[in-house]
């Protein structure tokens, strides 16, 4: 199809310029004709090649973008306006974002920093775990498809290679070959396994990796026995490339780029914390490594890919929702014994059931904490002693698979602190105690558990203290009629100088 001319009109748009000309597709500015007021927002018009020469995956392309654009929702993704038909004139309109695409940043003269390619990569890990949560995976991730807002949020683009669980895959029906871009197609993309979101993450690892050294981990492979490389090697260690790389950064970068899928992290979310809490992170030998993978062990994993059937993954949302993050919220100071055992055991239950799952041990101090300019009173001093209080608590809960991290945060409004932390880390779960004060009280003072359970985000589990078996034999208070809650305990100080939680 050509280009269509400024100030054309098209089904009620009129056409402006072309803002991008690619090899499946035109790009147009659009806004409706007639003096018709817009949707709020402004409009982008895309109209896919078909002349002769174009192959047909762009019209199926197409047909799957306008398919799945018209199930998606939320800021991670452009809203859709409106579709052509297919046997008229093919186009889609949606929104038009302002921002700067992942290019960029690649292509600067000055290579960002590290705090800024991790908040670059925890903004597209975002963006792509708001996706699988929708059953949709990506599958053709790379600088040109995903687009930074002002914010720093990111919105991904171009869907016309994506897979809906709940739609047809009409590309693996009628093309019957490996899809993607050869640059950051993943390992199981190669051999045609598609719809596993872990795809997505291996194609983050593949820019994170170029932000960090300038340079492509598998380079752009223009033949299927290239392509196949990438099922069994590992790429050059970043910080061989650039020493000034952390140990913890190359960790993440080399974790996202696994040949295996199942050796990746299990949710964009989970990818997305370690990017946003370095200190968090676990650090092995890839991380330290700079020697790179030896011939042996790239040779029995060659012989490995040679005999595995790779297997399409479960539901992207229901793969996302077995390997949450957990949150539980531990008071510091006038909590029982009983409280701090019964929050224990019901993490442990939360984590027995979620293999893989990642551990968020939190608590809120008051932000005059740590205003003190004696030693004692310092920053580091006072979150050196609540985070040794989380480590202790958390220590009988040693679940293999499971990773656990630990967080103090300043606030004066405790709730409000528990919500943010939820929502700016994508928490599917969060485990707090049931406030101890009786019903009359809490019809008129909402408690620190009562608000985060009405603005949670996600499942919240209230736990009601309760005696560990060591000490049901002790005699009990005898009842004085009150609503309260009637369970006392000793009372175990998690810090100092502080209320409770609740």
């Amino acid at each position: 199809m050509k280009l269509l001319e400024p100030g054309a009109e098209l089904d009620g748009f009129a056409i402006e310029e072309c803002i991008h000309s690619g090899g499946m597709a035109h790009v147009y500015r659009v806004h409706y004709a007639n003096g018709q007021p817009d949707p709020g927002f402004d409009m982008a018009m895309k109209v896919p090649r078909m002349t002769p020469g174009d192959g047909a995956e762009n019209i199926v392309s197409f047909e799957v973008e306008c398919q799945i654009m018209q199930a998606l929702h939320g800021s991670h993704v452009p809203r859709f306006v409106a579709a052509g038909d297919l046997l008229n004139v093919p186009y889609l309109v949606m929104e038009y974002i302002v921002g700067h695409t992942l290019d960029h940043w690649i292509n600067a003269e000055v290579r960002p920093s590290m705090d800024e390619i991790a908040r670059l990569g925890a903004a597209m890990a975002r963006a792509a775990h708001a996706l699988h949560q929708q059953n949709t995976v990506h599958l053709d991730l790379k600088p040109a498809n995903v687009l930074f807002r002002p914010d720093g949020s990111a919105v991904l683009l171009d869907f016309g290679l994506s897979c809906h669980a709940h739609y047809p895959d009409l590309l693996a029906e009628q093309l019957r070959k490996a899809v993607g871009s050869p640059t950051w197609i993943a390992p199981e993309q190669v051999v045609g396994v598609r719809g596993d979101p872990r795809s997505d993450i291996f194609a983050i690892g593949v820019m994170l990796y170029e932000l960090c050294t300038g340079e492509l981990p598998f380079g752009s492979p223009q033949t299927a026995g290239g392509l196949r490389q990438r099922l069994w090697m590992d790429p050059t260690p970043p910080r061989k490339i650039n020493p000034d790389i952390p140990a913890w950064l190359q960790e993440v970068v080399l974790r996202c780029l696994e040949p295996e899928a199942a050796q990746r992290y299990s949710s964009a979310a989970l990818l997305a914390f370690d990017l946003t809490h370095p200190t968090q992170v676990l650090i092995t030998e890839r991380g330290i490594n700079t020697r790179g993978t030896g011939f042996w062990v790239h040779f029995k994993r060659w012989i490995k890919a040679a005999g595995m059937h790779y297997q399409p993954s479960p539901l992207a949302a229901q793969q996302a929702d077995e390997v949450p993050i957990v949150m539980v919220a531990i008071p510091h100071k006038d909590v029982t014994d009983a409280t701090l055992y019964s929050l224990r055991q019901a993490v442990a239950r939360s984590l027995g059931t979620r293999p893989g799952a990642r551990l968020a041990c939190v608590t809120v101090i008051s932000s005059g904490q740590t205003s003190s300019s004696d030693d004692h009173k310092s920053e580091t001093s006072v979150h050196r002693r609540y985070l040794s209080s989380l480590r202790q608590w958390a220590q009988p809960l040693d679940h293999p698979g499971h990773q656990t991290s630990y967080h103090v945060l300043e606030s004066g409004d405790v709730a409000q602190a528990l919500l943010n932390y939820a929502n700016g880390n994508d928490v599917s779960v969060i485990v707090v105690g049931a406030a101890t004060h009786g019903l009359k009280t809490q019809r008129f003072v909402a408690t620190v558990p009562i608000k985060v359970a009405m603005d949670a985000p996600c499942t919240v589990i209230l736990v009601k203290q309760a005696l560990p078996f060591a000490q049901l034999g002790e005699p009990p208070q005898e009842d004085d009629g009150s609503d309260e809650d009637s369970t006392t305990n000793s009372k175990a100080t998690f810090g100092d100088d502080l209320g409770p939680l609740g």
